[in-house]
């Protein structure tokens, strides 16, 4: 429909106009998919393989692990919020993106030269890097290309895309472990190289729009601060934060499930092909729910199907296909219904010229959350257990969500 009435094919360029629901959004949306799908091909073989590989492999303690799996969210902070405002300043959101994926692709070839927890862990820091440089400004590609009220399905026309990788990233991974005689080095280079080709894609078919009407002579000198005294912004901040919190893991969820069935480690990468199944089948339906009821209803929804699949690891059921079933479909279910969600809950409430930014300040007070999260989860796991680690955690959520529920409500009420 948009790619035969607007200028989106003049964005994408000579990508092909996609059939089936994929018609309803702009080609700019479809192309960042088939980049996000092949990068997260690249990414997902990595991170499927990463809490053995470091935990039983290389010896990590779960602490140490606790701190590297929020490192992944806190590196990203920082950079999320410089890539929004060089994106926003230069109006090159295409170069800043290009330069995140750039950066990544760089990173898995830099894991096949480091050997320690540690040096592993500064690799991955500067991999999450790029990803803070890039994800703004690709949110932002999205969020321009489309009118307010079809956010919710350009978003999750993307994540799906996205996800098909994160469906094919664990499944390339397990082949490659089953074949190979070296087998984490061997994902790592299959990995560099579809990492190369995600940047190569970005490069040839994805377009930015024509720049707008020069900014202002006098532009806010501290954009954040500006876009914080919006209010709707700023209750999502304060919601994605406290929410992220207590939002556990998938890596922990994976590690615990592992436990309960005794999964050898050959199998283990096959964990998060549930997770993405779940994702891909749900995410454009999801995010057409959310522009229909509400996003930040469904973004709370979201969080509520987490719950669940921790409390069913803290139940006494038997190990098995309905255990499996119980935590990896809610899982997908939830980041469907939160991923793409929360930015389509954001796009319309920022103005044009600080989108990027303001994209970049929600993502830096969800990710700060998770990586204090994430430092808190593995310090339990440590101390007292895993099972009641995850006990604390599943409590912590349910407070969260019903503080948010409660005093989001109220304030929602008094604005209208």
């Amino acid at each position: 429909m948009y790619l035969s009435t607007s200028r989106a094919s003049d964005i994408a360029g000579d990508t092909p106009a996609p059939k089936g629901p994929l018609r309803a959004v702009p080609g700019t949306v479809f192309a960042l998919g088939l980049v996000s799908l092949v990068t997260d091909v690249s990414a997902e073989m990595v991170t499927a393989v990463l809490p053995l590989y470091l935990m039983a492999g290389l010896g990590m303690s779960p602490l140490a692990f606790g701190a590297l799996d929020g490192l992944h969210q806190g590196a990203t902070a920082v950079l999320r919020l410089v890539g929004g405002r060089i994106a926003d300043r230069t109006r090159r959101r295409k170069l800043v993106a290009g330069t995140g994926y750039a950066l990544s692709a760089a990173c898995k070839a830099a894991l096949l030269f480091v050997a320690t927890p540690w040096s592993v862990a500064a690799v991955l820091a500067a991999d999450r890097t790029g990803k803070g440089l890039r994800t703004a400004p690709r949110d932002a590609l999205i969020s321009l290309s489309v009118p307010p009220g079809e956010q919710g399905r350009a978003f999750g026309v993307h994540r799906a895309l996205d996800t098909a990788g994160a469906l094919l990233g664990p499944l390339a991974a397990f082949g490659i472990l089953w074949m190979a005689v070296d087998g984490y080095e061997a994902v790592f280079t299959v990995s560099c190289c579809i990492a190369v080709l995600g940047v190569l894609l970005l490069a040839l078919f994805v377009r930015e729009a024509p720049a707008p009407a020069p900014a202002p002579a006098r532009p806010p000198l501290r954009p954040v601060r500006t876009l914080l005294r919006l209010p709707g912004l700023r209750q999502l901040c304060l919601t994605a934060a406290a929410l992220g919190l207590f939002t556990v893991g998938d890596a922990f969820l994976y590690l615990l499930l592992q436990r309960r069935l005794e999964l050898s480690a050959a199998f283990f990468p096959l964990l998060p092909v549930g997770t993405a199944a779940v994702f891909l089948l749900a995410a454009l339906p999801v995010g057409r729910l959310a522009d229909r009821l509400g996003r930040r209803r469904v973004f709370l929804c979201g969080h509520v199907l987490l719950l669940g699949s921790c409390l069913l690891l803290l139940a006494p059921v038997p190990a098995g296909a309905l255990l499996v079933a119980g935590v990896l479909a809610p899982l997908g279910l939830f980041y469907a219904a939160t991923d793409g969600v929360l930015m389509a809950a954001a796009g319309p409430l920022l103005p044009a010229e600080l989108r990027t930014t303001g994209l970049a300040v929600l993502q830096t007070a969800q990710a700060l959350a998770r990586f204090a999260g994430s430092l808190l989860f593995g310090a339990a796991w440590t101390l007292w257990g895993p099972g009641r680690a995850l006990g604390l955690a599943a409590a912590g959520l349910l407070l969260s969500l019903t503080a948010v529920a409660v005093f989001g409500g109220t304030r929602a009420q008094r604005s209208s």
